[in-house]
């Protein structure tokens, strides 16, 4: 089982590492599945709005609701995070790697991504995860022991799950 996860609370860091992060996969002639935070590209935005991008060259879903401007309750849109997560799923035959940009609380709780995590661990597929401090007791306690803390180069993860996938086929 691979399992590697950065630590970062700021998630316009972890988003910049994990979007060159996959850059680095595709030119390696590395299939990356799962998804990241998509970049912002519309003006009219919100700052809680959410999209993702679905790896390898899936769409881009908004998996928040909007709840306008002085909202202050969780924005996630439930339904709309498992549809990403299944159109993830769908994407995934031929992968290489996982990468799952946050393990959140739909995560801490066995929904989301955790389907497809298992199923990458089970295939030994290096796993690639974004948690932040709120739910890494939880992660943690998920992974049992199994997950590496992995530093925040994108270079070095890439190599760290090149190394895994080649201990993986051995």
């Amino acid at each position: 089982m691979r399992l590697g996860y950065i630590n970062l609370t700021d998630g316009d860091e972890l988003d910049k590492c994990l979007s060159q992060l996959v850059t680095l996969f595709e030119e390696a002639g590395m299939k990356p599945s799962g998804a990241i935070h998509a970049p912002y590209k519309s003006a009219n935005r919100s700052k809680c709005d959410m999209d993702l991008q679905i790896l390898p060259d899936g769409p881009i879903l908004r998996i928040s609701q909007n709840l306008g401007e002085h909202a202050s309750g969780c924005r996630l849109d439930s339904a709309a995070l498992e549809a990403a997560t299944a159109e993830a799923a769908s994407r995934a035959n031929g992968a290489s790697v996982l990468i799952v940009n946050k393990f959140g609380k739909h995560e801490a709780e066995g929904r989301g991504f955790v389907s497809m995590i298992i199923d990458a661990m089970e295939r030994d597929i290096p796993v690639i995860i974004g948690v932040n401090n709120i739910n890494l007791e939880a992660f943690l306690s998920f992974a049992g022991g199994c997950a590496e803390i992995l530093p925040t180069d994108p270079s070095y993860i890439a190599n760290w799950a090149k190394s895994q996938a080649v201990h993986s086929s051995v």
